[in-house]
C-alpha cells in the first residue's frame, strides 16, 4: 500500500469519527498535504487528493469547512472543482476563497456573482486585481455596500463607461462620491461634473487635487456651442436687459469688478449676476445657482479664475451675503473661512475648472436645443 493510499484511508477514517479531536487532526492533515513544501504533491497525487477532498467536504460540518477554506485560500494545489465548491459554499466558508484564491477564473466569479448572495459579492469586491468584466457584474447585481466596497478597491479595473455611470449614480447616492474622487482612473472632466452637487469638503478636494495639465480642451467646439446657447437664451431670459447693459459696457471696455461691486451695493443683483457671467464666460443660470444654493466654494473658484484680489473678493462676498440674507448676515467667522478657502485655491486649477464648467454647460444646453428642435 502506497503512502498516498494510506493517507487517503486515514483521512476517510478521521472524517467518519465525530470527535472534535479527530476533526482537528483531519483539517491539519488535509491542509498539510496541500501546503507543506516537503509533501508537495505530484500530478497523480494532486488529482487523487482533490477527489478525496470533494467527497469529504459533503459530509464535513461547516466549522471544519471554514477552517479548511481559511488554510487553503492561497493554495495553488486545489482543483477547479474543489475551489469552486468552496467558493459556492456558505459565505463563512466561501469568503477567504473568494477574497484570495488565484485559481478562480473570471467566469467562475461571474457565475457566483449572479447566483449567490451579496455576502459572496462583497468578498469578491475585496479581491486584488478585479477585471472590468467582473466589476461590471458586481455593479449590476450588487447592493450599495458591494458597489461602495468595489469603488474603494483601487486595484479593481473599471471602464470609463462604468465610471461615468457611477458618477451619475453618485448624485443620489452620497456614499459613492468620496470613493470615486479617490480613484486614480476618475477623469478630470468627470470630477468637475461632480463639482456642483458634492459636499463642500469634496468640492475642495476636486479643486485642489486634479492636475489641470492633464486636460485637453476642445476650444473650437466650446466656442460654437456657447454662441448657439447664448443666441437661444437671450430670446426668453428675464436677464435680457441686464445682459444687454453689461455686454455694452464690456464692448466699451468699461466692465470690471468695481462695476459689479457697485451694482451689489445698489442691490442691482441682476446687473451683478450678468457682470459675473460676462467676466467668467459662464451662463447667468450658473451664477444664479451659485448664489441661490450658497455654493460659496464655487464663488471662490470663479473669483480666483477671473483674477479678483483678496480685498475685492471679501467685499463682493459680504455684499452677496447681505443681499441674500439681510444686514445681519455679516459674520467674521464665515468671512474668515471664505478668505482661507480663497487663499488655498490655485489660480491655474480655478481657471481649468471654469473652462470645464463653460464647456459642460454648453454641451448640456446644446442637447436641450437639439431635443426641442426635434
Amino acid at each position: 500500500m502506497s503512502e498516498t493510499d494510506y493517507s487517503a484511508k486515514a483521512l476517510i477514517k478521521l472524517a467518519q469519527d465525530n470527535t472534535s479531536i479527530s476533526k482537528k487532526v483531519l483539517v491539519e492533515n488535509i491542509s498539510d498535504l496541500f501546503l507543506a513544501p516537503e509533501t508537495r504533491l505530484n500530478d497523480h497525487e494532486r488529482v487523487l487528493m482533490n477527489d478525496i477532498m470533494v467527497k469529504l467536504l459533503k459530509n464535513m460540518e461547516i466549522t471544519i469547512r471554514k477552517k479548511l477554506a481559511e488554510r487553503l485560500a492561497s493554495s495553488d494545489e486545489m482543483s477547479l472543482e474543489l475551489v469552486t465548491m468552496l467558493a459556492n459554499d456558505h459565505i463563512d466558508v466561501a469568503a477567504p476563497i473568494l477574497e484570495r484564491s488565484l485559481l478562480l477564473r473570471d467566469e467562475d466569479l461571474i457565475e457566483i456573482i449572479r447566483n449567490r448572495t451579496d455576502g459572496h459579492r462583497m468578498a469578491i469586491a475585496i479581491r486584488a486585481h478585479i477585471s472590468t468584466e467582473v466589476s461590471d457584474q458586481l455593479i449590476e447585481y450588487g447592493n450599495e455596500d458591494v458597489i461602495e466596497t468595489l469603488v474603494k478597491n483601487g486595484s479593481a479595473e473599471m471602464s470609463q463607461a462604468t465610471i461615468e455611470y457611477l458618477v451619475g449614480e453618485a448624485r443620489s447616492v452620497d456614499r459613492f462620491q468620496e470613493p470615486l474622487l479617490n480613484r486614480d482612473d476618475l477623469s478630470f472632466e468627470l470630477a468637475h461634473k461632480m463639482y456642483w452637487w458634492v459636499s463642500a469638503a469634496l468640492r475642495q478636494k476636486i479643486v485642489s487635487t486634479f492636475d489641470v495639465d492633464q486636460t485637453i480642451l476642445d476650444d473650437n467646439m466650446e466656442m460654437v456651442t456657447k454662441e448657439v446657447v447664448n443666441e437661444h437664451d437671450e430670446k426668453t431670459s428675464v436677464m435680457n436687459k441686464a445682459v444687454y447693459i453689461v455686454r455694452k459696457l464690456a464692448s466699451e471696455k468699461k466692465l470690471n469688478i468695481d462695476f459689479i461691486i457697485s451694482s451689489l451695493r445698489q442691490e442691482k443683483i441682476n446687473i451683478a449676476v450678468a457682470g459675473l457671467a460676462e467676466l467668467s464666460g459662464l451662463e447667468t443660470k450658473i451664477i444664479w445657482r451659485v448664489l441661490r444654493e450658497r455654493s460659496d466654494e464655487s464663488l471662490a473658484v470663479i473669483a480666483r479664475a477671473i483674477g479678483l484680489e483678496k480685498a475685492q473678493f471679501s467685499t463682493m462676498f459680504l455684499l452677496i451675503l447681505q443681499c441674500s440674507s439681510g444686514p445681519k448676515a455679516r459674520s467674521t467667522s464665515v468671512l474668515n473661512n471664505m478668505l482661507k478657502l480663497f487663499d488655498r485655491i490655485k489660480i491655474k486649477n480655478a481657471r481649468a475648472a471654469l473652462r470645464y464648467w463653460q464647456r459642460d454647460q454648453g454641451y448640456r444646453d446644446a442637447q436641450i436645443l437639439l431635443k426641442d428642435a426635434g
